[in-house]
């Protein structure tokens, strides 16, 4: 079995081990050093250590990336309260541990939380696995079933009923992600203008209410070890907030990709082996787990395409400055250009598939 690994922190975003160790000492109880920090190598967005006890306890700490002043998208305090909201009626949460909102031990706030051990999926099988289409259809299957069960959540005497404002909220995401395309833009890129006005011309008139996710894919599950086709938890929720569920479905299924996709998508998710669900699937399937009819899905798709891509040029940016030096990032003008180009090709065809 292939646990996700940490490895060597990379350059420029090393953490102070003295003054963390220090911190722990005096905030989480039954503390033992010495501390052994290492790095999540995968991810793009916020920066995710591994941190290892003298007593041999594991936590996963998180905290913003440099240079990063995305408003709302690397808020630690949000997203730790996310989890402690979460655990008491979603099981699949890691348990939240500490938060620390002062910037000044780590260079940003930060949170700790208990390390699910398991298997996450990142842009290839791990290593000497053979992942066939039975184990993969059953992943899809069981991927999907997660999801509409957030969304099936009852959310009634839950702290999380007020994280969020549902009413307008569909207006509100496609007016921020077009205003954070162009205050990270880099290139001309005509397809994402066109994108940007299409969606700003087509805002549903009605809207839908649930707790959502925000960027629910692979690499953000954690399957259990002991089977693989189970997912024993959903990880990084720092966009989660009460809004409609289609808006949370439609970015997820432009994340799936097929056979036939830009190859330039295809590092988001592995839906593109053989077994798996097809994006067709995945509209029947949630319809049938969450019993819900399932509006048509071209604008939540158009809009997940276009809102990956906006993420993907606020990482890029970065880079461009020379904020990070993370050499995955200089690609990434690649990527943004094939989100685009994904959403232009449904509109022309009128749908996702």
């Amino acid at each position: 079995m292939s646990i996700d690994k940490a490895t060597e922190i990379r350059k420029g975003e090393e953490l102070d081990i003295q003054g963390l160790s220090a911190y722990l000492q005096k905030n989480l109880p039954g503390f033992k050093g010495p501390l052994q920090i290492k790095q999540f190598p995968s991810g793009y967005s916020n920066l995710t250590y591994l941190v290892q006890t003298g007593s041999g306890e594991e936590y996963v700490l998180r905290t913003p990336p440099h240079g990063a002043n995305v408003r709302g998208g690397h808020d630690m305090g949000r997203e730790f309260t996310v989890l402690q909201s979460l655990e008491p009626i979603y099981p699949k949460v890691p348990h939240p541990v500490l938060f620390e909102s002062n910037p000044t031990l780590l260079g940003g706030p930060f949170y700790l939380m208990e390390r699910v051990k398991g298997i996450i999926l990142r842009n290839k099988a791990p290593e000497g696995v053979r992942l066939d289409e039975d184990l993969m259809r059953k992943i899809s299957t069981n991927a999907i079933a997660t999801l509409a069960d957030l969304h099936n959540l009852d959310l009634s005497g839950s702290p999380l009923e007020k994280m969020g404002k549902p009413e307008g909220y569909v207006e509100r995401q496609v007016l921020g992600w077009v205003d954070r395309y162009y205050k990270a833009q880099t290139d001309d890129l005509s397809e994402m203008d066109h994108l940007a006005g299409w969606l700003q011309k087509n805002i549903p008139s009605s809207s839908f209410t649930a707790f959502i996710h925000n960027d629910f894919k692979y690499d953000n599950l954690v399957l259990s070890s002991e089977k693989w086709s189970e997912v024993s938890a959903v990880l990084d929720w720092e966009m989660a907030t009460v809004g409609d569920p289609f808006m949370d479905l439609g970015t997820t299924l432009a994340y799936w990709s097929e056979a036939g996709d830009p190859d330039a998508l295809k590092p988001f998710n592995l839906t593109w082996l053989p077994g798996n669900l097809r994006r067709v699937e995945v509209l029947e399937h949630y319809a049938k787990i969450s019993k819900t009819s399932v509006p048509d899905i071209l604008f939540y798709y158009v809009f997940g395409s276009f809102k990956i891509g906006v993420i993907v040029q606020q990482i890029y940016a970065r880079y461009k400055k020379g904020l990070t030096q993370d050499p995955r990032f200089a690609a990434l003008i690649h990527v943004l250009k094939a989100c685009a180009r994904n959403g232009v090709m449904a509109l022309d065809r009128d749908g996702v598939v």
